[in-house]
């Protein structure tokens, strides 16, 4: 049975522990009206939404379901002038089979994962087909490849 929220008793308590102006915010209730099911994934994109618009600036950030996921994906840019980014927002607790990460990937030739945690601790991971070679730390400097070998003098040699 649902209440006025479209909610089944088993969402309630996620949504009795939000907020009062995130159930009011425009954006969690276009959110919810996606007709998801699951509220801890539309409550984790919601945060994950507030965290790439507030904190990291980016443009365009909009929203729309993955039917293979039953999942809220974000859409937005980085920067102006480049490629849109998809976004996964996943609670913590929930677990990706091999066959979702691969119909997610068809989306594109990469994504972010989003990790939401129950404290709102936000994990972002990029996901792409194949093995990608990261980029090298900021503040590390290339020392080479020359190791320093202790030479061992052999037994008859010593004196």
């Amino acid at each position: 049975m649902a209440d006025e929220l479209g909610q089944s008793p088993n969402d309630r308590s996620v949504c009795r522990d939000l907020p009062n102006w995130i159930l009011q915010h425009p954006t969690y209730v276009e959110l919810t009206g996606l007709d998801v099911g699951d509220s801890a994934q539309v409550h984790a994109a919601f945060l994950v939404y507030m965290d790439l618009k507030e904190v990291r600036q980016w443009k365009c950030v909009s929203s729309f379901t993955c039917p293979e996921l039953e999942a809220v994906l974000l859409q937005g840019y980085e920067r102006e002038g480049e490629v849109p980014q998809v976004v996964l927002p996943l609670p913590a607790h929930r677990t990706l089979s091999h066959r979702e990460v691969r119909s997610v990937l068809s989306r594109g030739d990469s994504m972010l994962l989003c990790a939401v945690a129950s404290d709102s601790t936000l994990v972002y991971q990029r996901l792409s087909r194949g093995l990608v070679t990261p980029d090298p730390p900021v503040d590390i400097k290339d020392q080479g490849r020359r190791q320093q070998r202790k030479r061992r003098i052999p037994p008859s040699q010593k004196s």
